[in-house]
């Protein structure tokens, strides 16, 4: 890049940069954000490239990172794909699929990527800021970096650090964990790695995660501050609440708080899992203990098991074999136990599922079915398209009631008919994209392809309370608070931290 090329802004940009991954970068775009809006300001959270198999879709049906989604829902904006402009979808054998502006473009491996990738991917992120500026010169975008930005190897071809800092003359934030340990090196490594241009961007330090009494760290901050001459903004304890995670490996480190829940449920840790936002309403209920499973076990403990939504379907249904849940699986549906699939989750209940294209990565897919689970009578084919859009219908079971949410796959699954077999039943008044079979006392199957499901509040009280009254205990109230407004108060609850612990009106000017 000319380092003369500037996008020249009314408010000054804020760049939330991290000493590594996972130190908090997105919770942190997230508060400010809000804080921002609360005090009138315009913010508009932008990450110009995220990898991640956990995405939202937009209302023109691009993808997008579900924490970019999170980080509009604290600004008080719609969702839209030019916050987060280039998508990564892990799926395997160091491969991704690239998505630009919420459109699928290509595959690539991770070897070839900034070869093939590199400058058509500056262009988009390009377009996006001056088409969010063009649209709106009054917004202040707060920038979430990635990974961390001194990473020597990758320097010279990394996209969404120090490129956009420089090009967008941001007021940038270090964050790092001291959780994590070291945090002096962490800091004054990151720092020194920096070229000098560069660490003048450097307006502030956020520490994250610190256990204890705060005031032990004075001596430790004035000595960061006389060594760096850049002030710490603030430290942040600890919090306590289920913010989002923004990928899969946060959730080896979730466990259920909820101390006497009603009902266990257990959700299947598939290595390619996705969208497991999905799974944010049940963590937030105060009756629910979610369990996550990754090998083989007994269920007869579990009143629900979820399989959530797949990028790489058929290779998770292998996975399912080679640890023995798929018998697992077998055996609870035939005794009393209650399923839901998710999208690829639904495509692994149905008995075979058929890779023409090669979607799924497998060559020879095509020349065979690929049996699945085998508990509900459905078939899918994966086609050359993706769909990807938002829905609303109507549900017919476990209640009536509309429902919202998103559709994000390849394939195409339809119901298999079978002589004196009538009870696989459509859960939508639209067809094909939920079915499910009702065992009575014995549990449900059911699967669907909407992403969301579980955000509807009024179809997730019902559903859940169908496997209540089968347990026999009391069911849940109609009136339950809406997770909107939970997701609200997280939301509310991590800014009025930050507010109390960090200061960053230094960098509105």
């Amino acid at each position: 890049m000319d380092n003369t090329e500037k996008l020249k802004t009314k408010n000054k940009s804020i760049m939330v940069l991290g000493t590594s991954s996972g130190v908090g970068k997105s919770i942190t775009v997230t508060a400010i954000c809000r804080i921002l809006r609360d005090l009138g300001e315009n913010p508009f959270p932008f990450k110009g490239q995220n990898m991640s198999n956990n995405a939202w879709v937009d209302v023109e049906g691009g993808e997008m990172a579900f924490s970019q989604a999170i980080q509009a829902f604290a600004s008080g904006r719609i969702p839209s794909s030019e916050m987060n402009p280039i998508l990564l979808k892990p799926q395997g054998d160091s491969t991704s699929e690239v998505i630009h502006l919420g459109k699928s473009v290509g595959i690539t491996t991770a070897k070839n990527y900034y070869h093939n990738w590199f400058q058509s991917g500056w262009e988009i992120i390009k377009k996006s800021l001056y088409n969010i500026f063009e649209k709106d010169d009054n917004c202040r975008l707060i920038i979430e970096g990635a990974g961390s930005p001194v990473e020597m190897n990758l320097i010279h071809r990394d996209l969404t650090n120090l490129k956009v800092a420089k090009y967008i003359e941001a007021n940038c934030i270090l964050v790092a964990d001291i959780e994590r340990g070291g945090v002096f090196a962490q800091i004054i490594g990151t720092l020194e790695l920096l070229k000098p241009e560069e660490k003048k961007l450097i307006k502030g330090i956020i520490i994250n995660r610190f256990r204890g009494d705060i005031t032990l760290f004075d001596e430790g901050k004035k000595w960061i501050e006389k060594k760096t001459k850049i002030p710490i903004l603030g430290i942040l304890p600890c919090l306590k609440g289920n913010f989002p995670p923004e990928d899969s490996l946060d959730l080896l480190d979730r466990k259920s708080t909820n101390r006497n829940p009603d009902l266990a449920i257990g959700i299947i840790k598939f290595p390619s899992i996705s969208n497991f936002s999905d799974l944010d309403p049940l963590e937030n209920e105060d009756n629910l203990n979610l369990n996550w499973i990754s090998n083989s076990q007994d269920f007869d403990n579990f009143d629900l098991i979820i399989l959530p939504g797949s990028k790489q379907t058929i290779k998770d249904i292998n996975f399912l074999k080679e640890t023995g849940l798929i018998k697992c699986l077998l055996d609870y549906s035939d005794k009393k136990g209650n399923i839901f699939g998710i999208c690829g989750g639904l495509q692994m209940l149905g008995e075979y599922l058929e890779d023409p294209h090669s979607k799924e990565g497998l060559e020879s897919s095509h020349k065979e079915s690929i049996k699945g689970i085998g508990i509900l009578p459905l078939k899918t084919i994966f086609k050359k398209t993706k769909t990807t859009k938002r829905i609303m219908c109507n549900a017919t079971w476990p209640c009536i009631t509309k429902v919202e949410g998103f559709e994000i796959h390849n394939g195409i699954t339809e119901a298999i008919e079978k002589e004196g077999e009538g009870e696989l039943k459509n859960i939508f008044k639209e067809n094909k994209i939920g079915w499910y079979i009702d065992k009575n006392e014995k549990g449900s199957i059911a699967g669907s392809y909407l992403h969301g499901i579980f955000d509807n509040d009024q179809w997730r009280i019902n559903y859940l309370n169908l496997i209540r009254k089968k347990k026999g205990i009391q069911e849940l109230d109609k009136k339950h608070k809406p997770f909107k407004i939970k997701r609200e108060e997280i939301i509310n609850n991590l800014a009025n931290q930050f507010k109390k612990h960090i200061n960053i009106t230094s960098l509105l000017n």
